[in-house]
Parts: C-alpha cells; structure tokens; sequence
C-alpha cells in the first residue's frame, strides 16, 4: 500500500479538525498573566498569556474587545474564556478569546480603578476647583430618569423644604450603554441655556453594573466642564462614583441632594422669626434710650424757664467781658512797662543824651560829622550842635592835641 503524503497546508487543516471537534477545546477558560500585549489599528487585540513555564498566543477580535471594560494592561493576571483553533496558514494554534476578566476582582472593579487614577493624576477631583452651591436656588435641574424613585424622592423634599425654588427635569436613561450620552447632553444642555442654578444628577440604588453610566468618563468630564455647581446623587451612601469625586458636591443619597441643594424652609422661618425678634429688642432698647434722654432734657432748667438759658448766657456774656477787659488790662500794661523800658534804653543810646551832659557834635558845611582834626582846615565853616541849640564859627587853626 503506497503511503500518504501531506502537503503542510492538509496537515494543518487536519490538525485544525481535530481541534476544532475537541469539545473542551472550544469552550475553555484559562488564568495566566498579560505580556506582549498589542491593539491592532482595526481595533483586533493580540497578546500573549503565560504562566510560570508555559506561553499561550491569543486574539481577540474587535467585537469582543468593544465590551471590555477595563484596559488590559502588560503583567495583569486574568481569566480568559474562548476556543482554541488553529490558524492553518501559520500551523499557529492560539486560543480565540471571547471574555477577558482580571483574576481575583471584576473587570468593572479594574476599569474604575484605572479610570479614577487617570482623572486623578488629571486634576479633575481637585478641591479647589470646585464650585461652592448657591445658598439660595431661583431653579433646580435634576438630571436622572424620570420613571424611578429618584426622582419622586427629590421632588417631594424639594417641595417640602423650599417650595418657592422651580424645578426642572431633564429626563435621561441613567443604566445602560445609551445612558451616558444622553447624561452628558443634558448636562452640556443645562449649561448652554442656563436651565437652573445648581444641578442634581444621579439616580437610585443598584448592583455596579447599574451604577455604571456614572463611571463614564465622558461624564466625569462633562461634570467637571460644567459652569453651574454640579451634586452628584448616586445610589446609597456606601455607593461611589467618578462622579462624585468630580462633582462639586456629592450627595449620599438622591434624597440627600435634594436637603443640600435648598435650605429648609422651617429653618429660614426660624432664622427670620429670630431676626425679627432681635431687630424688635434692638428698636425697643433704642426708643427706651429716646424716652430716657427725653425725660433728662424735659428735667432741665431750660424746658421750665424759658429765659433761663438766655440768661445764663447773658452771665456767660458778662464773665467773657470782664475776662476780656482783665486781659487786656494787663496786656497793656505789659507793653507800657516794656515801652518805658526800651525807651530808656534808647535815650541812654541817644547823642542827644550826651549832648545834653556838655559835649557838643560838630558837622562840616556839607552835614558830615567831624571826628578828626584833619577833617577841616584853617577857614572852613562848622556847625555845632549843643544840649540846648548850638552855633556856627570858622575854623582859625586845626590842632592835634587835646588839652585835659
């Protein structure tokens, strides 16, 4: 009998069959770590899974890998499940992955996680960009579905504590791959035309996967761009969303949005009934202090006796003018004293106090005082002025000696 001969393309389509009808083959899950991990430009992902002595191809094609929630990652231990197949050009077989889910924690548990550290290392959950609420909203917009509890839930307490606030729905999917879109329009709505002064958006209670349209990261963003205050109101309280690390406030319960968004009503009445009660204390103490200083200026002289303050100041008038009279009494005396003083003082400087003890000036034709001999010469004309009158002779003879 001649022997067989195969060409490799038989061979690996036999090998092919023989897989493909391997019924544990095709439906199979496998642990193992991350390496080599590729995405294709047509949105298909090749990787390699390996464990402690062993490597397995694997792809997954882009249908499968537009469910994942989380972004694989080199080194991360997952669970895979899919089909072991042969691709029979290469004789590579590799196992077809339909599922990937990080091993130990849910995928949604993964993609939360990197998403939170992502918008983290971004800045979008900074406090000091968070907008403070306004403490007293004209309008409210609530964006959430409005078939669910939620929603009566803020209604009801919105109406109970702060009735004079209008409140507008934007009604949204909150669950769901349809959901975040529309949340993210109706934010970016509110915003364009100003619906409301604060917004409210979350929705009620859930599973993970319920409260996913609020890890979206198109919603964190659209949250955090927002210019009016945003509340984040989703699930109960030990529920956490991106949300609500974005939001400017964060609500434990839709419930508990709609108390932080208003005051309560019963509270501002309380508030203004104290008001009230100190500004009536406050004009009563004020009229009381009129009444007192109206009585002390009834008690005074001047409201029984009419006359009496023009008298008073009639006497003030006549103090004010013997004051007066006193000092200008003694000011004159004062400078009558000091003018005696410098008077003398100038006589005793005065040449005609010297003149008047016997000496005598003597002047030239021209007025000028002689002091020398050699001021005049032998037939010049000099004036003499004595204490009392004086004369005028001629010169005989200048001489230098004075005779004592």
């Amino acid at each position: 009998m001649e022997q067989h001969i195969f060409g490799v393309t038989e061979v690996n389509n036999l090998v092919k069959l023989l897989v493909d009808n391997e019924p544990m083959l095709q439906h199979i899950h496998v642990r193992g770590e991350l390496s080599n991990y590729k995405m294709h430009s047509a949105g298909h992902h090749y990787f390699t899974l390996k464990d402690q002595s062993g490597a397995l191809s694997c792809v997954m094609y882009r249908r499968e890998a537009g469910r994942l929630r989380f972004r694989p990652e080199n080194g991360m231990k997952v669970v895979l499940s899919g089909r072991i197949s042969v691709f029979a050009r290469d004789g590579k077989y590799q196992l077809y992955c339909n599922t990937m889910t990080p091993e130990g924690v849910g995928d949604l548990a993964v993609a939360f996680e990197q998403l939170k550290n992502k918008l983290y290392a971004e800045g979008l959950f900074d406090e000091r960009r968070k907008k403070p609420l306004p403490p007293y909203p004209e309008r409210i917009a609530i964006i959430t579905s409005p078939t669910g509890a939620a929603v009566h839930d803020m209604i009801r307490i919105l109406r109970r504590r702060y009735p004079i606030a209008k409140v507008i729905l934007l009604p949204v999917l909150v669950q769901g791959p349809g959901a975040p879109p529309q949340i993210v329009r109706a934010i970016q709505y509110a915003n364009r035309w100003k619906v409301g002064d604060v917004i409210i958006t979350g929705r009620g209670g859930g599973s993970m996967e319920d409260l996913w349209a609020f890890n979206d990261e198109q919603v964190a963003r659209a949250i955090y761009e927002s210019e009016l205050p945003v509340i984040s109101a989703v699930g109960h309280e030990p529920d956490v969303t991106i949300s609500d690390f974005v939001a400017d406030a964060r609500a434990s319960t839709p419930s508990n949005a709609a108390e932080i968004a208003v005051p309560d009503q019963m509270e501002l009445l309380r508030r203004l009934r104290g008001a009230e009660e100190r500004m009536e204390q406050a004009e009563t103490q004020r009229l009381e202090a009129l009444r007192q200083r109206l009585d002390t200026l009834a008690g005074k002289r001047v409201m029984r006796d009419h006359l009496a303050y023009v008298q008073d100041k009639r006497m003030e008038l006549v103090h004010v003018q013997q004051r007066l009279s006193d000092l200008s009494g003694a000011l004159a005396a004062r400078k009558r004293q000091r003018f005696s003083a410098l008077a003398a003082s100038l006589d005793a400087l005065s040449p005609l106090a010297v003149l008047g003890r016997g000496y005598a000036m003597a002047q030239d034709g021209e007025g000028r005082i002689l002091k020398s001999y050699q001021d005049v010469t032998a037939g010049d004309r000099v004036s003499v002025t004595l204490g009392e009158g004086g004369f005028t002779c001629t010169v005989d003879k200048p001489f230098e000696e004075v005779k004592r």
